[in-house]
């Protein structure tokens, strides 16, 4: 198997909100990457312009943070044959590495705009080397720059960042300090959310589980759903004893906590979210927690009731 670290630029409106289009606000304009083998050891390199169809001018940011002209972005190829061409060189056994979840969300939404065949038909497990940095050296919530992990880890500034195939190559740099241990602490991109029950993604790390479930016609519908809305141990399956009713702060995500007798408190939590498709999904979690943070979120909930009370 081979790790496709990549990195991508992209431009945007450069007048606001009321010029965008609505199916790409964010349009590629540059792909880099670097194939990586099982022991992390470089064997490829790729880096194109992607010649623009929707924005043609350049965004302000986007120009002074990258430093590229329009000009040079006019040599590249269109999309499609810049995203075949990528594919192509991807191979077949491999999977995708990103620095932070984004790139790969925007990379499907602009095959998307384009009518290309989507990479998956669900959810698609890649490596969020960002959060993998922070769970192998500091505290596993804390997301940071590029350019900081890279410092902290002493790797050799040797070309500029903010370009495609530069941030690409200091994420691979970054992802080869990481302990093999670690990495089992993959990530799911839901750009296409899973479609029935059968497809639904359940997977157990190291300590908690989540739950990423089927599209739902309305937020009504998934919170009635029986299976989503209970509070089992994740280690046992054993239906255990609700401390804590469901609450909600902001009607996007969910809060309960049970107790296991044999493994103690379980923080249940629901985000609610909208899929490409104009359904619902809830991406759900479990954890365990200390007798603390229970009584903590327990009070936190009891605030909530008492001022949605008054």
């Amino acid at each position: 198997m081979h790790y496709i670290v990549f990195d991508l630029e992209w431009n945007q409106s450069k007048t606001g909100l009321e010029k965008e289009t609505k199916e790409i606000p964010f349009e590629i304009i540059e792909i880099g990457a670097v194939k990586l083998d099982e022991e992390f050891r470089l064997e490829d390199k790729f880096q194109r312009f992607i010649r623009p169809q929707v924005y043609r001018e350049l965004h302000e940011v986007t120009r002074n943070l990258i430093h590229i002209k329009m000009e040079e972005l006019e040599t590249g190829k269109a999309f499609p044959l810049v995203m075949k061409e990528f594919l192509d060189w991807c191979g077949e056994d491999y999977i995708f590495c990103t620095w932070g979840p984004l790139d790969l969300t925007e990379l499907q939404r602009n095959m998307k705009f384009y009518y290309m065949e989507p990479l998956a038909d669900g959810p698609i497990k890649f490596y969020d080397v960002q959060k993998l940095f922070s769970i192998g050296f500091e505290d596993r919530k804390t997301r940071r720059a590029l350019e900081h992990a890279v410092d902290f880890l002493q790797i050799e500034k040797d070309i500029p960042f903010h370009r495609a195939f530069s941030d690409a190559y200091y994420t691979a740099k970054v992802l080869a300090k990481i302990d093999k241990p670690v990495l089992i602490n993959y990530s799911f991109d839901v750009f296409s959310a899973p479609k029935s029950k059968k497809e639904e993604i359940r997977i157990v790390f190291d300590n908690y589980m989540k739950h990423i479930t089927r599209e739902f016609d309305d937020k009504l519908e998934l919170l009635s759903d029986r299976e989503i809305m209970s509070v089992k141990c994740y280690i046992c399956r054993k239906n255990i004893k609700r401390k804590i009713r469901w609450f909600t702060p902001n009607s996007k995500h969910y809060y309960s906590v049970g107790c296991c007798d044999v493994h103690g408190y379980m923080k249940a939590k629901i985000r609610v979210k909208k899929s490409e498709d104009d359904k619902i999904y809830a991406v759900k979690t479990l954890k365990l927690i200390s007798e603390e943070e229970m009584n903590a979120l327990k009070e936190r909930g009891e605030k909530i009731k008492h001022i949605k009370n008054t």
